[in-house]
């Protein structure tokens, strides 16, 4: 994606977990002027030595010119545009344009639309592909819709922040698009784990297949940034197993109302539901892998082999 001069806009930014942290983070690097609201403060206020300022309330961000939203379900972002004190209903002005990222229902999507254009704000839905060090790395992705002169108008901020946006069309489309994508995330993450099991079952290591794999025409940039979390059992959390069956969720309802049959991802829902109910919900969702080897008699332990990432942090 290449980077166009940034625009003078003042930029409001609502969620600073993880991925929000880091999306804010690159913006205000990039010289942009941006005030951050966290319902934890705390998490705003980390910000600031890259060079954000923090929002006492979401109706400080009322006057900004965008603002970007990036929350961890529907209800969130209905309460944080809708809600009570939300950034529609403070009673002041509206941001010209909202910048929806996070992963949320076509429903929910279309819903606060409509309630931007009502109190006369521009809307785009704008989700994402990537985590917190994906987007450290600037290899972020993003997919759009909506009205195309807005995304051309906020397609400088999409630069600062990753590498590529994808404009998809007008209305919900971009939903569409990333819930795919997640579903054919956690369908290769369990076809990952499998592999991987049998091929230490057989006697090789986990580093050396998968350095194979990586390097062959199967490797993808997946493949290699979940490496070491594989190779080295760390679970740390990036992308839980409770949100990716929540995309699962999503996933199979678009289908039963397109009436697209998806056997694999159905399977591939109740694994990830199985990994819920053994209680690693709060780990990442490469816990796959232990659940493969323990359905296999296989017991796991971590390889010291140095891997890398893919995301240019080196061995």
């Amino acid at each position: 994606m290449s980077l166009e001069p940034l625009p003078l806009l003042r930029v409001g930014w609502i969620g600073a977990g993880r991925m929000g942290a880091a999306m804010a983070r690159r913006l205000a690097q990039a010289g942009v002027d941006v005030a951050v609201w966290n319902r934890t403060s705390s998490k705003a206020e980390a910000l600031v030595a890259d060079g954000a300022s923090v929002a006492e309330s979401i109706a400080g961000l009322a006057d900004r010119d965008v603002v970007f939203t990036m929350v961890s379900s529907s209800e969130d972002l209905e309460q944080v545009l809708v809600g009570e004190g939300g950034l529609l209903t403070a009673g002041g002005p509206v941001p010209s344009i909202i910048v929806d990222c996070s992963t949320v229902s076509t429903e929910a999507s279309a819903a606060m639309r409509e309630a931007a254009q009502r109190h006369g704000a521009e809307f785009l839905a704008c989700p994402v592909s990537g985590n917190g060090k994906v987007v450290a790395s600037g290899k972020l992705s993003f997919v759009v819709s909506g009205p195309e002169e807005v995304y051309n108008r906020v397609a400088p901020l999409l630069g600062a922040i990753g590498r590529s946006a994808s404009y998809v069309g007008e209305g919900e489309a971009a939903r569409l698009v990333k819930i795919c994508h997640n579903l054919l995330l956690g369908v290769v993450a369990q076809s990952l784990a499998e592999i991987t099991v049998l091929a230490e079952k057989g006697g090789v290591s986990r580093a050396a297949f998968l350095d194979f794999l990586n390097n062959s025409v199967m490797g993808s940039a997946f493949t290699r940034y979940k490496t070491p979390a594989l190779v080295k059992l760390d679970y740390t959390p990036t992308f839980t197993p409770v949100l990716l069956r929540k995309d699962f969720d999503l996933g199979l309802k678009a289908a039963r109302e397109l009436g697209v049959s998806m056997p694999v991802a159905a399977l591939t829902q109740q694994l990830v539901q199985a990994t819920i109910g053994g209680g690693r919900s709060e780990e990442d969702f490469s816990v796959l892998l232990d659940q493969m080897a323990a359905a296999a008699g296989l017991e796991l332990k971590p390889e010291t082999a140095e891997v890398d990432d893919g995301l240019g942090s080196g061995r």
